[in-house]
């Protein structure tokens, strides 16, 4: 048989791909931007058929059925990134998170420690050989396809064909339904004059040839933008790409020519944007997907030199422990690729390692430079970790540094308001 004559006979319909899920088992959902809705609803339209079906999955975007009040007992998501679709549900108990480094996901799936019996993903159509690529979203997918007992894929004609390790045969997947969607959008906010700063000192930091990873939000585009036109020759290896970097293509700012890794090529795990950069990613060479046990591999992003990761934090305290993932005992994200980076970066032949974030929050009532982090926080980066933390008043290094260092530089960048409060608790910690 044919890849195609394969293709045409496992083409079905949502509810007919869905019925193979049965009670109890544990089903893939792919995420961000490539998140399968059309199955996603089917699914959650059968609850009354089903019971005890965890659904496992890094970030998922925009409205969730399966996460609604009502489907207990039925469905229970396994976070391993918590985002807005499940933050409520997770909070509320209805379901679970699992903190984990980005790049250790697929190992979960590999090692069977958390063995996927379904597979629902979304895809591009086939090429020419029958082979559909993964997309805007590698990360766990490949994984999970690569393990799970049964895989159902929603083709998608608006799914660009982005190239690197990111392809599934038709023979893989069991049922197939095509549809006709428009991936999700990320809305793309103006830098404050806040984050502009914080891109200012940032910017500094960056020398032509440095390789970067970026994140989402305005201090990233920032950073982008003041490169352009200044620097040159900047690569990039992150985990996610968004529109800056298609834009830094685009200037010709970026080139990646000076890398040590990969010369030449943008390499990423997941892509999440406009619909002008799902077309740009579209069959271009320029971009190399892996899955994240690739991308986020420490070891793997310290042998770009000059690596440069820029990542955000909710709070820091006064010895360098980040919290991210949480506000107190409120969950909020995931550790993601952060650990990920930073460690990579700090491994990297003249590497540097950056948390950045505004010196305060809810309108600079509240100082994000704390004595210590609130009751419950978890502490994603580990002081040890720590290199450079950058606010809006300045860069603080603190690699190597002792505690009474730390509380000092730290102190120097948090916002004026609540310099003398730090100070006092400082010494009350007999850190001054």
């Amino acid at each position: 048989m044919s890849w195609y004559d394969d293709y045409r006979k496992k083409l079905t319909t949502p509810e007919e791909a869905v019925s193979l899920v049965k009670s109890g088992d544990r089903v893939y959902l792919s995420g961000n931007a490539a998140a399968p809705y059309v199955l996603m609803k089917a699914l959650a339209e059968r609850k009354d058929e089903l019971q005890n079906v965890e659904l496992v999955h890094v970030l998922l975007l925009g409205d969730d059925p399966l996460s609604k009040p009502g489907m207990e007992g039925h469905f229970r998501h396994n976070s391993l990134f918590v985002g807005s679709a499940d933050r409520k549900a997770v909070n509320e108990g209805r379901a679970d998170y699992v903190p984990i480094h980005l790049h250790e996901i697929p190992r979960l799936f590999y090692r069977k420690l958390l063995p996927i019996d379904v597979a629902i993903i979304q895809v591009s159509p086939p090429d020419e050989h029958g082979f559909m690529s993964y997309g805007v979203e590698v990360l766990a997918t490949k994984a999970a396809v690569e393990t799970a007992r049964i895989v159902i894929a929603q083709v998608n004609d608006k799914m660009p064909r982005t190239l690197g390790d990111s392809f599934v045969h038709v023979s893989r997947v069991a049922k197939i339904v095509e549809v006709s969607e428009n991936l999700p959008e990320l809305e793309r906010k103006p830098a404050t004059d806040v984050e502009k700063k914080i891109a200012e000192y940032i910017a500094d930091l960056i020398e032509d040839g440095s390789t970067l990873q970026l994140g989402i939000g305005g201090i990233p585009d920032a950073v982008l933008e003041l490169l352009s036109g200044v620097k040159r020759d900047i690569g990039i290896h992150t985990e996610m790409v968004s529109d800056g970097v298609m834009e830094g293509i685009e200037s010709g700012m970026i080139t990646g020519a000076r890398k040590t890794l990969h010369m030449g090529k943008v390499i990423a795990t997941f892509i999440l944007g406009s619909r002008k950069l799902y077309e740009f990613v579209h069959d271009n060479p320029i971009f190399e997907m892996h899955p994240v046990d690739y991308t986020n591999d420490p070891f793997v992003i310290a042998q770009n030199d000059n690596m440069i990761a820029i990542n955000s934090a909710l709070e820091v305290d006064l010895t360098g422990q980040v919290c991210s993932d949480s506000i107190g005992t409120y969950i909020y994200s995931g550790f993601g690729g952060q650990v990920d980076f930073i460690r990579g970066a700090g491994a990297a032949k003249n590497g540097k390692p950056i948390i950045a974030l505004p010196s305060t929050a809810k309108g600079g009532t509240i100082s994000r430079i704390v004595p210590v982090l609130k009751q419950g926080a978890g502490v994603v980066t580990t002081r040890a970790d720590v290199h450079y933390v950058v606010t809006e008043y300045g860069v603080a290094f603190l690699h190597g540094k002792n505690l009474k260092e730390r509380a000092k530089e730290l102190i120097k960048i948090a916002h004026p308001d609540f310099r003398e409060e730090l100070e006092r608790a400082a010494k009350e910690r007999k850190l001054l």
